[in-house]
């Protein structure tokens, strides 16, 4: 379970990150603090793996306050300023969240420090250590929906979107397959084709320049061909 605080002193703000991180079931809001201030005294007395930072606050500005801190925690900054995004990242913080950002960008910048707390701090006790991330959300139907990983079969492009092809459904998602590159993990799922990634534990067989998933057949792109042939050779 990561922990997390909020430092901001917009009410609405917080309102927004807390029902956000809510639909996330690995982290847990520890405090709201609505100024530097608050959160340097929190800080002093307690831990936690990362806090939302504004930068525009009364009395002291959230970079400054980052500034004074010798071992700062992960950070991830929601501002609607622009300009400082580089005096941010010079800060090492995690991620920087454009006002107003959207559950998807909250999402990315949630997983970003997932990947970079130790695997120690990310386990909860029903994931084992190699699989930190077992769920994923998708954004499609104007909803947000919760997927088991396990359960996904191969993602499919679809334009601007995404086709997720899951045991029991399909969900076409807001995302490109870019997005699903990334996000997933390499050891379990491979791009094929410039339309395809598939989860490696579902392939039947392969055969020619195609591979069998439960009923489908997933095309195997001519420059993604050596990729697919380690999985054998």
């Amino acid at each position: 379970m990561l922990k997390y605080i909020i430092i901001d002193d917009e009410p609405l703000a917080h309102e927004i990150i807390t029902e956000f991180c809510s639909m996330l079931p690995h982290v847990q809001l520890e405090k709201s603090c609505y100024n530097a201030m608050e959160a340097m005294q929190f800080l002093n007395e307690h831990t936690f793996d990362f806090m939302f930072l504004d930068i525009n606050m009364p009395k002291l500005k959230g970079l400054d306050f980052l500034k004074t801190l010798s071992n700062p925690p992960k950070t991830i900054i929601t501002t609607a300023y622009k300009e400082y995004a580089l005096e941010g990242f010079e800060l090492n913080v995690v991620d920087y969240l454009l006002k107003p950002f959207s559950f998807d960008r909250l999402v990315k910048a949630v997983n970003k420090v997932s990947d970079t707390v130790s695997t120690k701090t990310v386990q909860k006790e029903s994931i084992q250590p190699s699989q930190v991330n077992t769920r994923l959300f998708i954004k499609g139907d104007k909803k947000h929906h919760q997927i088991d990983l396990s359960d996904l079969l191969f993602i499919e492009a679809y334009g601007n979107y995404t086709k997720l092809f899951l045991v029991d459904e399909m969900i076409i998602s807001h995302e490109k397959i870019s997005h699903y590159e990334t996000v997933l993990d390499h050891n379990n799922f491979l791009r094929v084709h410039k339309s395809f990634i598939v989860a490696v534990d579902k392939i039947k067989f392969i055969e020619g320049n195609r591979i069998i998933i439960h009923e489908h057949k997933v095309p195997i792109g001519q420059t993604y061909k050596s990729s697919v042939s380690k999985l054998y050779n």
